[in-house]
């Protein structure tokens, strides 16, 4: 064997060698990373699930509207006491995170424990626009029953709770979706009213359809980040 492959061999022979010892490292690394990483997501979760706390608040009995537990497959309004803002925007919030993290068992619940909302916009007119994290559509059991009585369940509670709130349009991630989880149309927008009386069955509601493009006027928050796609 000439001089030249036993060098080459050598070299080669030291390179793998160091590949081998700084395996252990780079899985340290990767997993510092992974940790971080779950650190960081724990972190943002825990800051939209945060109470909202506003100068208004004051304490209240709401109407929330859980699963049925004599009914199968029916919502039915819970009375809970909550402290709710007067500001229609902060208060629609304090509903919807209530809904979904005080359900009183977890069978009760339509919405995913995972979802969080994102961000409520609410235009002059009564429109407003629900905007939740990608849970919402990835957990929630695919079915119309399922993803009719999700969305039915925010809309009675906005109804019940939030006058201001005339339809309700959802997003996901500041993204329209064309459905839920594969059924439930959520390109229109849903109409929100108060309760019926006590003895009417609650019957899940259907969007509107979209219809052709409508000016509007500006949301009383700062509208969607740019770069998501537009309202119908």
């Amino acid at each position: 064997m000439s001089r030249a492959w036993k060098i080459g061999i050598a070299v080669l022979a030291v390179f793998v060698l160091i590949g081998v010892l700084s395996i252990p490292a780079l899985i340290r690394s990767v997993l510092r990373l992974r940790r971080a990483s779950a650190t960081e997501e724990q972190a943002r979760h825990s800051i939209i699930q945060a109470p909202i706390s506003t100068p208004t608040d004051t304490q209240v009995t709401a109407q929330l509207f859980w699963v049925s537990t004599t009914v199968p497959a029916t919502l039915e309004p819970v009375a809970v006491a909550l402290p709710l803002s007067a500001d229609p925007v902060q208060r629609a919030k304090q509903l919807i995170a209530a809904l979904i993290t005080q359900a009183p068992t977890p069978a009760q619940s339509a919405l995913p424990a995972d979802a969080t909302l994102l961000q409520f916009y609410l235009l002059p007119g009564g429109t407003a626009i629900a905007d939740f994290s990608d849970a919402l559509g990835t957990k929630t059991p695919s079915g119309i029953l399922s993803e009719r009585l999700a969305v039915d369940s925010i809309v009675r509670t906005l109804g019940a709770g939030v006058s201001d709130v005339h339809q309700l349009k959802i997003l996901i991630h500041g993204q329209q979706t064309e459905t839920l989880a594969g059924h439930l149309d959520l390109t229109g927008f849903f109409p929100v009213a108060p309760p019926e009386p006590a003895d009417s069955p609650v019957v899940p509601t259907s969007p509107s359809p979209a219809g052709p493009p409508k000016p509007v006027p500006a949301p009383s928050q700062t509208a969607p980040p740019s770069g998501k796609q537009p309202l119908p």
